[in-house]
């Protein structure tokens, strides 16, 4: 099914009118010390290990692209439905699950059933933006918890790491987000570390001309070349950008420059309509920063209307008992994620 339709669909069967109506501070009364129990949770999980923010805030993009914010995302596959989890644009990818798992287990000792899979991700996804030296702000909450998920979906939805800016330019334009909004909502990857399998074609045969990307910049393929060979593993690691601990508005400097790791990211700038928004960033943090605030809580407010209630564990619906994910096909799969 191709993806304006899927789109249509999710706007058309789900109206706006059923969805829960997101506000600050919904647990005030009913579980009062949620949001620090989540900073509390996410701030030690970053010192174990750092590259834990990255992966987390990364969550919400995952989750509120695929049929709204719903933490479907955060389902283990069963013997009757494929989650997404081992999608196209998740699978070898997305980590990290397991401090998910960990803020659910405080908050469910704290308040049991009360704060929903789906605002743990908008609040850790917070949290670690701010505890990586980035913006900080008030979260909307009040999320319900899907009861199902659709790896289909999510193949359907989410870009690769080869997208171009006019593919991505559709994409956030239906969901109501802007050329602005995604900019500046790109600047997640001022955090965190990307594959080299996502970038050796554009090390070694761009667009199928057997050649690298002229785009990049010459010392800097060449530390890529030395990362990535193309006969090396594709699952070695490489900065997003040059502070990839610390948010701030590198990562747009570094585009200016032909240093952007993933396709994805230096054609924001090679693109006219993207272009000027990556040179404002690149020099002005302050911009930056407020802009993203602005995309995320766009982003937040997407929903799908789908019925939902308070999964007792993020990995399973109401009802149903933990076990280990059904990984058929995933050898078959061929992965084009970070």
């Amino acid at each position: 099914m191709c993806l304006q339709l899927l789109t249509f669909l999710f706007f058309s069967l789900f109206p706006a009118a059923v969805t829960p109506l997101l506000q600050p501070g919904y647990y005030a009364k009913s579980c009062p010390h949620a949001e620090l129990i989540v900073r509390d949770v996410m701030k030690k999980a970053m010192i174990r290990e750092p590259r834990s923010g990255a992966s987390v805030m990364r969550f919400q993009f995952h989750d509120c692209f695929v049929n709204g914010c719903d933490g479907s995302m955060l389902l283990d596959d069963t013997p009757t439905m494929l989650g997404e989890k081992l999608s196209l644009s998740n699978i070898n990818s997305l980590r990290s699950y397991e401090v998910v798992d960990e803020i659910k287990e405080a908050l469910e000792t704290a308040c049991p059933q009360t704060v929903s899979c789906a605002d743990i991700i908008i609040m850790a996804s917070r949290d670690a933006v701010a505890l990586s030296g980035g913006p900080n702000w008030e979260v909307k909450l009040g999320r319900k918890d899907s009861l199902t998920a659709s790896q289909q979906d999510a193949d359907d939805i989410m870009p690769s790491p080869r997208a171009n800016a006019t593919t991505l330019i559709d994409l956030f334009a239906r969901f109501n987000l802007s050329i602005k909004d995604l900019v500046a909502l790109s600047g997640s990857h001022s955090i965190g570390n990307g594959r080299c399998f996502s970038i050796v074609f554009r090390l070694y045969n761009q667009s199928g001309s057997g050649r690298p990307d002229p785009t990049i910049e010459p010392m800097y393929r060449q530390k890529l070349d030395k990362l990535c060979p193309p006969d090396g593993d594709g699952n070695v690691t490489g900065d997003l950008d040059f502070t990839p601990r610390i948010f701030d508005n590198q990562y747009f400097k570094d585009l200016v420059n032909g240093r952007g790791f993933l396709n994805s990211d230096e054609t924001l700038y090679t693109y006219p309509l993207t272009r000027e928004y990556v040179r404002r960033y690149s020099q002005n943090q302050s911009e930056f920063f407020k802009d993203f605030v602005e995309g995320m809580i766009k982003m937040g407010d997407l929903q799908s209307g789908r019925p939902g209630d308070v999964r007792k564990n993020c990995r399973v619906v109401n009802g149903l008992s933990p076990m280990k994910s059904v990984v058929g096909g995933l050898k078959e799969r061929k992965v084009l994620s970070y």
